[in-house]
C-alpha cells in the first residue's frame, strides 16, 4: 500500500486534536497494524478494518508539544505467503486554545522618579501563549481591581503591554504603585493571566521645608530672664532621605536663637539675651529652614514678638534744675509756671503724678504758698509776691509713677522775682533817691539842684539883703516804665554861725530818734527845727553880747569869713550825715560829700534801722 500525508487540508486529518477515522478498502481480508515508531503510543488502528484512531488513554494530542506526527502503516493479507505493504502517513495536529498567556518574569518591578514627563514609560511587561494563531495573540490591560486613581496615573499598551507615565506622579503623596495587569489571548473564549506590577516611585528634592507655628506667646515680659520661650515650630519637609534632613536657625537677631527639642521636628524660640521694651518694643523674628538636597531649598517664617513693659524707668524731668522768673505783684490763684517729666515706660507705668516736697525747714516755707496740679506739673501760686520782701526762693518737685512698685525722681526749682516800678520814691530828710530831682525855689540866683545825687547846693554866698527863709519844693521820680514820684518842701532858714551849729545839734538829735519816713513826721520836724532856729537867734545875740569874737572863730577857723548868714542843709548818706556851712561859694560849685573844704563829716550814732 503505497504511503500517504494528512495534512490540514486533508479531509483525513485529525480535526482539532479529536480522533478521526479513516476508512481504507481493499479486497481480501487484510489485517492492519502500525509500525513500532516513537509516536505509535498515541495512535491506534483496527487491525481490521484499518481504522485509525488517537490513542486518547495513553496520552491526548498537544500540538504546543508536537504538532506533527509521523506513522507508519503496514497492511497484511491472509496469503501464503502473506504478503504486506506499508504506508507513511504525516499527522498535524491543529491547535485549540488550551494556553493561557504566561508572562516572561515572575515579578514586574520599576523605579519611576516623581514628577516625571508624561508620556515616559515606566516598564514593559510581556506574555507569551504557546498557541496557535489568534489562540496565541496577546493583549494587555490593566485588571479589573485597578482603582481610577492609579488609571490616572498611568496607562499600558495593549499590544506592547508598555506601562507609560499619564499624570503627575507625586513621591509626596504616594511613593508606590501596586498596578495589576492582564494578558488576555484572542480566542473564541479568551483564556487571561494576571500579573502585579510594582512601582516605586523615586524623590527628588522639590518641596522645600514647611515652617508652621504650633505656640506663639502674644508678648513677653522685658524682665524675662535668658531662656524664656516664646514660641514652638514644626519644621517639617515631604521629601525623603537627604532631601528631608533639615538645618534651622534665626537669622540676625541676637536676641533670640532655635533650640531643637525632644520631639523630632519640634524646635522652640528662646530669649538669648536681656530684653528691653524701651529700646525694642517688637522683634520681627526671621526662622530660616533649609534641607540638604542637591539642589538645595530654603524656607523663611517671620513671627513677631511683642515686648510688655515693667516698670523699670523712673520719671525723667526735662530740666534740673528749672530757673524760673516771676514778676511780682502776680495773680494769686494763677498758673506761673509748670515743670514737665516723662517715663520711658507705658501704660499705667508711665503714668505721672506731681507734688510738692514739703517739710519743716526753712528753705521749704514758700512751698505753703505753692500748688501744683498733680496731673500735668501747673505750679500755681496762692500769694502775690512782692520783689521787695522776697527776691529769690527754692522748692522741689517730685514726680511719681503709678507702676508697682512706683518710681519717683525730684527735681529743684529755683524762682527769681522780677521786680515791677510798684512803689514811689520815699524822700527822706534830707533828701536821697535812685531817681532823678527837680526843684522850685524862691531864688534861683541862691541855689542848685543836681537830678542825680539829690545834692542842694549854693550857687553864691548869701547877703544880707537876701530873704531870711527860702522854700524848695523838691520832686524825686524814678526810672520805672512807668515812672513815679514824690516830692518834698525844704525850707532853709538863715541864722547866724553860732546859731547854725546849735541847729545842727538840735537837728541831729531830731533825727536820731526819727523812726518814720512819712511826710507827716518830716513837717513835724521842720517846725521843731523852726522853732530852734528862733530859740538859737536870741541865744547867739546873748552870746555875742556877752562874749569875744574870738569865740566865733573857734567854730568857723576859716579866716575869708565875712560875717554873712550861712545856710544849713542836712542829708543822709551810707551810714554818715553831712552838714553844709556856708562860707562864701561861688557861682556853679558843687559840694561833693565827704569833703572837708564845705562839708562837717558827723559820725551817725544812731541805731541803724532797715530803710525800703
Amino acid at each position: 500500500m503505497p504511503g500517504m500525508t494528512f495534512g490540514p487540508s486533508n479531509p483525513s486529518t485529525f480535526q482539532r486534536e479529536k480522533t478521526f477515522v479513516r476508512f481504507f478498502h481493499v479486497k481480501n481480508e487484510l489485517g492492519f497494524r502500525i509500525m513500532p515508531g516513537p509516536t505509535e503510543t498515541l495512535f491506534e488502528v483496527n487491525e481490521n478494518d484499518g481504522i485509525l484512531y488517537s490513542n486518547q488513554l495513553q496520552k491526548q494530542l498537544d500540538r504546543e508539544t508536537k504538532s506533527r506526527h509521523k506513522l507508519v502503516l503496514t497492511a497484511i493479507d491472509g496469503g501464503t505467503p502473506q504478503k504486506s505493504g506499508t504506508l507513511e502517513i504525516n499527522i498535524n495536529v491543529l491547535d485549540i486554545n488550551d494556553n493561557m498567556p504566561v508572562f516572561t518574569k515572575d515579578t514586574y518591578t520599576a523605579a519611576l522618579r516623581e514628577n516625571s514627563p508624561i508620556g515616559t514609560t515606566v516598564i514593559q511587561v510581556n506574555a507569551t501563549d504557546l498557541d496557535d494563531g489568534i489562540n496565541g495573540e496577546v493583549t494587555y490591560s490593566f485588571g479589573g481591581e485597578v482603582k481610577d486613581k492609579i488609571r490616572e496615573f498611568f496607562e499600558i499598551n495593549s499590544d506592547t503591554g508598555e506601562i507609560i507615565v499619564k499624570g503627575n506622579i507625586d513621591f509626596e503623596l504616594q511613593d508606590r504603585f501596586d498596578i495589576d495587569i492582564q494578558a488576555s489571548d484572542k480566542g473564541m473564549t479568551p483564556l487571561r493571566t494576571y500579573k502585579s506590577v510594582i512601582v516605586h516611585v523615586e524623590d527628588i528634592n522639590d518641596n522645600p521645608p514647611e515652617i508652621e507655628v504650633a505656640s506663639l506667646s502674644s508678648s513677653v515680659s522685658e524682665d524675662s530672664r535668658p531662656g524664656t520661650t516664646v514660641a514652638l515650630l514644626s519644621i517639617t519637609d515631604l521629601d525623603s532621605g537627604i532631601n528631608r534632613k533639615i538645618i534651622s536657625f534665626i537669622d540676625g537677631n541676637a536676641s533670640f536663637t532655635l533650640s531643637q527639642s525632644i520631639q523630632d521636628n519640634m524646635f522652640a524660640v528662646l530669649t538669648k539675651s536681656q530684653l528691653d521694651r524701651e529700646e525694642t518694643s517688637r522683634y520681627d523674628i526671621t526662622i530660616t529652614a533649609k534641607d540638604a538636597g542637591e539642589p538645595s531649598l530654603t524656607s523663611e517664617k517671620t513671627i513677631s514678638v511683642y515686648v510688655s513693659d515693667t516698670n523699670d524707668n523712673k520719671p525723667e524731668f526735662s530740666l534740673n534744675p528749672y530757673t524760673f522768673y516771676l514778676t511780682e505783684n502776680n495773680t494769686p490763684g494763677a498758673p506761673v509756671f509748670s515743670v514737665q517729666a516723662t517715663d520711658h515706660d507705658e501704660g499705667e507705668n508711665a503714668l505721672i503724678s506731681y507734688n510738692l516736697f514739703r517739710n519743716a525747714g526753712e528753705d521749704n516755707k514758700m512751698t505753703s504758698f505753692l500748688s501744683i496740679n498733680s496731673d500735668n506739673g501747673e505750679v500755681v501760686a496762692l500769694k502775690s509776691f512782692d520783689f521787695e520782701s522776697v527776691k529769690t526762693f527754692q522748692f522741689h518737685v517730685v514726680a511719681t509713677d503709678s507702676g508697682s512698685p512706683p518710681l519717683s525722681s525730684n527735681v529743684t526749682v529755683n524762682v527769681f522775682i522780677l521786680d515791677q516800678n510798684d512803689n514811689a520814691p520815699v524822700i527822706l530828710y534830707p533828701v536821697s533817691s535812685n531817681g532823678s530831682a527837680e526843684g522850685q525855689v524862691t531864688d534861683h540866683s541862691l541855689f542848685a539842684l543836681d537830678r542825680y545825687t539829690g545834692q542842694i547846693r549854693t550857687l553864691r554866698s548869701f547877703t544880707e539883703t537876701d530873704e531870711a527863709e527860702h522854700k524848695l519844693l523838691i520832686l524825686v521820680k524814678d526810672n520805672g516804665n512807668v515812672s513815679l514820684s514824690a516830692t518834698a518842701t525844704v525850707i532853709v532858714k538863715l541864722v547866724e554861725p553860732k546859731e547854725a551849729f546849735a541847729a545842727s545839734d538840735v537837728q541831729s538829735a531830731a533825727a536820731e530818734v526819727e523812726d518814720s519816713h512819712v511826710t507827716f513826721y518830716l513837717i513835724i520836724t521842720l517846725g521843731s527845727v523852726s522853732l530852734l532856729f528862733l530859740i538859737s537867734i536870741i541865744v547867739l545875740i546873748a552870746m555875742q553880747c556877752s562874749k569875744s569874737t574870738d569865740y566865733t572863730s573857734k567854730y568857723l577857723p576859716e579866716p575869708n569869713y565875712d560875717g554873712t548868714l550861712c545856710h544849713s542843709i542836712q542829708y543822709r548818706s551810707g551810714d554818715k550825715r553831712y552838714m553844709l556851712v556856708g562860707p562864701r561859694m561861688s557861682v556853679g560849685s558843687t559840694i561833693v560829700p565827704g569833703s572837708h573844704a564845705n562839708t562837717l563829716v558827723l559820725p551817725d550814732r544812731r541805731k541803724t534801722y532797715d530803710e525800703v
